[in-house]
């Protein structure tokens, strides 16, 4: 019998991903992080996460990779902010609404 050895994630390959979610049922946001965004954006539209139960489907409008928590962290607590709200409209305003 074969055996291979997957190595597990060492802290320096580790990632951190801050991602903003828009919702299509109310067409609001929603910021967050995690190691794995796509398994997030599942719970997140399975109605796993309480804050967003009540507001699936969700698709994500941006991302951004980091290499530690501390700093995804950072990052989401300055999307929350008025600043980062007033960005990301500016950044999303020459794109077409989600459908």
């Amino acid at each position: 019998m074969l055996r291979v050895r997957i190595p597990s994630p060492s802290p320096e390959t580790t990632m951190y991903y801050l991602y903003i979610l828009q919702s299509e049922k109310d067409k609001r946001t929603y910021v967050g992080f995690s190691q794995n965004i796509t398994l997030r954006l599942k719970q997140h539209n399975a109605g796993k996460v309480n804050a967003t139960k009540n507001r699936c489907p969700f698709q994500i409008i941006y991302s951004e990779k980091l290499p530690t928590a501390a700093e995804a962290k950072q990052r989401e607590k300055y999307w929350k902010t008025g600043a980062g709200r007033r960005k990301l409209m500016k950044l999303l305003s020459g794109f077409p609404p989600p459908k």
